[in-house]
Parts: structure tokens; C-alpha cells; sequence
């Protein structure tokens, strides 16, 4: 017996006995109860670190508890290396993805196996792996045909010297975290998800989870449902032109004293009269960078406007109305 543990000695003996005997591999229990158990899968951008190892530890307890209770365990494992991360790192040094990324995954599955975590290796995926990714195009494919995929334009941060998109995250101060460049917004075309046609799935499955309230509201509001109607308000000017109007409580529109559009909204951009464009794209101009300053707390920011010039009529009363 030793007198302390020495992990050296005494792990790689009981992980080649277990990768010999295959013991972590699903289907090996027939007709024992099944339990599926996943964790995120890493990005092979970098090193493994020890908020990997926190995360994959406690899958690998869930894993083991379960099979000292007699289930069948699935525990799967990949690589998230098709995106972001792994492109900029490559860039960063210089090194082609597909080089890289194989190189990274080996070291990564290294340091896995040397923390003892019971994964089925038969299971092993990676998102940049063509055999892969052809079912992520497939995919969405079929959901285009379906009408879930569609095409829209919407602003994101741009970095002119990395010439890329860059998530919020990314963004330090207004410049870009890789290279110190200033972000720029630009309006690009882009693929969104119809998330919304599930709305009212997502919301019935909320009161099946024994979740904490806290955490279900948090969905719920993510979800963010709103109940209402759209409602056309008339160019006064131009009667083949209106501002679609959004309201929860229609029956305030015979009320309505003025119609609120974003200061980028193409109708502004293209009714407004000569004189007042410039004071419009100055107010535009104020109103991101104030955005950008107050982050999440622009949602309660004191709201500001001016008089577009364009005018426009309520549909109840057919009272003109300012913008």
C-alpha cells in the first residue's frame, strides 16, 4: 500500500484496462434501462483547461453513478470545431484549419483520456468532418422547403482589417478584441431561423420541467410571446405607402397622437423631406452610439425622438398623425 495517492502509478494501468475491455461503450448491457448523458462539446481551438475538466468530470460522475445502478449509458463525445473560434485561432497562427484542428483534437482527447472520463469513443463526431456537416446542409435544406429558414438583412459588428462578423462578445470598447481595429455596424443580407413558429411548443414544455422558477421565467421571457395586432398607418403623402404598426392594445389606437419609427427605418430614410435628413441621420448617428454605451441598459434609457416630417393617418379616425 501506498501512503499517498500517486495518480501517475496508479490511473493509466485502470485506463488501458478499461479501454481493453470497452467498458464505457454503449449497447454493451442489452435490455438494461437506458440513460443518455451529454456534455457540450469543446471547441479543439486551444488547450483543454479546467473549466473543461469541471464540466466533464461531473458528466463522468452522472455516468458512473448511473451504471453502479444498472443502466445502459450512453456518453458521447465530439468536437465543436466547424466556426469561429477554430477559423481565428488558425489565422491567429497561421496555420491551415485542417492541419490544425486534427493536431488539436488529438492533444484534447489526451488530456480527456487522462482524466478518466468514461466516454464511448465509438460515438466520436467532428462538426468540421464533411461526413458531418453534409447533414447539418441537408438539414437546412429541408427546412428551407418548409418555410423555417428565410432570408433577411440585419445589422451586425463589422472589423474592416479581419474582414469578418464579429459577435458581441468580440467587441472590447468598440474595437475588435484580435486586432484593435474599430467595429463598424453594417447591415448584411443573413439566414434567420423561424423560431417563432414554436413559440407556443417552447412555452407548453416550460410547465413540464421541474425547473427552478427563476430559470423558467428567464426562458419564458427569451421565448418573449406577445399577443397583439398589426395595424397600417397610411402615408398622407403617398397612399401606396404605410408604417406596419405593431400594438398589444388596439383599442388605444383611436387615441394614438403620433406614430414612433427606428431612426434607420427604410420608409423614414426614403419619405422624409430633403430639409430634415440631415438632422435624421445626426439623431441616427446619437442614438447608436448611445446604444453602444448604455449596452443592456439602453431597454430603460430615457427614450428620445424628433418629427420625421412625414405625416401619416390613423385608420380609425383618419386623423394625420406626425412620425
Amino acid at each position: 500500500m501506498q501512503d499517498r495517492y500517486d495518480p501517475k502509478s496508479i490511473e493509466p494501468r485502470w485506463q488501458e484496462h478499461w479501454a481493453k475491455h470497452d467498458l464505457f461503450r454503449a449497447g454493451n448491457r442489452p435490455g438494461a434501462p437506458k440513460k443518455y448523458i451529454l456534455a457540450m462539446l469543446p471547441y479543439p481551438s486551444g488547450e483543454m483547461h479546467m473549466g473543461h475538466a469541471r464540466v466533464y468530470c461531473i458528466t463522468d460522475v452522472l455516468c458512473r453513478y448511473q451504471r453502479k445502478r444498472g443502466f445502459d449509458v450512453l456518453h458521447p463525445f465530439g468536437w465543436d470545431s466547424f466556426g469561429l473560434p477554430a477559423e481565428n485561432a488558425a489565422i491567429k497562427e497561421g496555420v491551415h484549419p485542417a492541419i490544425r484542428t486534427p493536431k488539436n483534437i488529438k492533444s484534447f482527447k489526451a488530456d480527456v483520456n487522462s482524466l478518466g472520463i468514461s466516454v464511448d469513443w465509438t460515438t466520436e463526431l467532428a462538426t468540421s468532418d464533411p461526413a458531418y456537416y453534409r447533414w447539418n446542409q441537408w438539414f437546412f435544406l429541408r427546412m428551407l422547403e418548409r418555410g423555417l429558414v428565410y432570408r433577411r438583412r440585419a445589422k451586425v459588428n463589422f472589423c474592416p482589417s479581419c474582414d469578418t462578423v464579429l459577435a458581441n462578445e468580440q467587441v472590447e470598447d468598440g474595437k475588435c478584441w484580435r486586432c484593435g481595429s474599430t467595429v463598424e455596424e453594417r447591415e448584411i443580407p443573413e439566414w434567420a431561423f423561424r423560431i417563432t413558429a414554436y413559440a407556443d411548443k417552447l412555452l407548453e414544455g416550460l410547465n413540464k420541467l421541474d425547473w427552478p422558477e427563476r430559470v423558467v421565467a428567464m426562458q419564458r421571457n427569451w421565448i418573449g410571446r406577445s399577443d397583439g395586432l398589426e395595424i397600417d398607418f397610411g402615408v398622407a403623402s403617398n397612399k401606396a405607402k404605410a408604417f406596419r404598426v405593431f400594438t398589444t392594445r388596439a383599442d388605444t389606437i383611436f387615441g394614438a397622437t403620433y406614430v414612433a419609427a427606428a431612426p434607420d427605418h427604410p420608409l423614414v430614410q426614403e419619405l422624409a423631406p430633403p430639409g430634415k435628413r440631415a438632422g435624421l441621420s445626426a439623431f441616427a448617428e446619437k442614438v447608436r452610439r448611445a446604444a453602444k454605451e448604455l449596452g443592456q441598459g439602453a431597454a430603460t434609457a430615457e427614450k428620445e425622438g424628433m418629427d420625421t416630417g412625414i405625416r401619416v393617418r390613423n385608420p380609425f379616425t383618419h386623423e394625420e398623425l406626425p412620425v
